[in-house]
């Protein structure tokens, strides 16, 4: 038996708004949404999905309400890379736009990645480019 990685669950107090944010920043498509959840895909994921075995197809992200606000450092967090091809410090630029914040974990100067964190406090970081 193999599991599938189905999806990663990031609680908001306004679970709306940052799917909207998530899905501005990734360029994913809102699937699905309600008072209680919201649910993001890549824009690509419901046509290839029927094609791939199911642990094969791609994770979403789910954003769920709470009433409480985020504590502390994520114990989990997404890391993200943009192509070689791709201006990576013009990518930084434009999820700061957003509304992302440049925060400090204890990462040190002289890593090759940027510790960010979205409107609600969740850090993620972008990595050195890569071409895979």
């Amino acid at each position: 038996m193999t599991l599938r990685w189905y999806s990663t669950v990031i609680e908001s107090t306004d679970h709306r708004a940052l799917a909207r944010w998530w899905a501005e920043a990734l360029g994913w498509d809102i699937m699905f949404e309600d008072p209680d959840e919201a649910v993001l895909v890549p824009p690509w994921a419901r046509e290839l999905a029927p094609r791939l075995r199911f642990e094969q197809v791609p994770p979403g992200l789910v954003f769920v309400s709470v009433e409480h606000r985020k504590e502390g450092k994520n114990r989990l967090h997404l890391d993200f890379a943009p192509h070689t091809g791709d201006d990576r410090d013009a990518e930084i630029a434009r999820l700061l736009a957003l509304g992302a914040a440049r925060v400090d974990v204890g990462q040190g100067p002289d890593v090759s990645w940027d510790v960010l964190a979205d409107p609600d406090g969740n850090e993620f970081c972008v990595l050195s480019s890569r071409e895979d």
